[in-house]
């Protein structure tokens, strides 16, 4: 859910800054994770997170955020947000760099603030944009991931950190049971395939937006 709605209000808060060099800096920051390496971001998080010496690990004493399973998600979401948020606004920017200055300049005669700005004008246009990429997000919804969580996984935090990827791979190339592995690959697509389906019928009911 966050990896949906923080790449949107990102972009309706860059699309804000009127300096150009400022927004491109910024833009840069931004985009910047998304090419580091997962396993350099998860070599990051054992750094941040070491008990006593790591840059957030050292407020902690001795208590293992990693190796507690209750926190495991909080870390993977936060960082995959984190990570991933600014390459996923592009799209976003894009649709509001279409916008008609003239809308702009009509609202602030009436007296439209900054945040009517976003809700009139702005948030409209990637309306359509956000509905599209919605219904593509809901294809993959099982789809956590492997890399960043097989890295993650110790054996203090596995009760929370197995995940479908994570237990396919277990089964059918360490256990060697392919057949089981297989049967699991496609239950997960079918069942992707059924969210991507419902998910293009309440949009196409609701806001007229579809992909098929």
């Amino acid at each position: 859910v966050m990896g949906f709605i923080a790449p949107i209000i990102l972009a309706l808060l860059i699309n804000q800054i009127g300096s150009t060099k400022v927004k491109g800096f910024v833009q840069t920051i931004t985009y910047m994770p998304h090419f580091i390496s997962t396993v350099v971001i998860v070599a990051m998080i054992n750094i941040f997170l070491t008990p006593g010496t790591g840059l957030l690990g050292r407020f902690l004493g001795d208590t293992s955020l990693l190796g507690n399973p209750n926190m495991f998600t909080p870390i993977y979401w936060i960082t995959e947000v984190w990570q991933h948020v600014g390459w996923n606004s592009i799209i976003y920017l894009a649709a509001l760099s279409s916008v008609d200055t003239a809308l702009y300049e009509a609202a602030k005669v009436d007296g439209a603030r900054r945040f009517q700005l976003i809700r009139y004008v702005d948030f409209p246009t990637i309306l359509p944009t956000c509905g599209i990429l919605l219904i593509l997000n809901m294809g993959s919804v099982l789809n956590v991931g492997f890399e960043k969580v097989f890295l993650m996984q110790n054996a203090l935090n596995l009760s929370s950190s197995e995940v479908i990827s994570t237990y396919t791979y277990k089964i059918g190339i360490v256990s060697n049971q392919f057949s089981y592995s297989t049967a699991i690959g496609l239950f997960n697509t079918l069942i992707n395939f059924v969210f991507l389906v419902f998910a293009n019928a309440i949009s196409k009911r609701v806001s007229e937006t579809s992909i098929f």
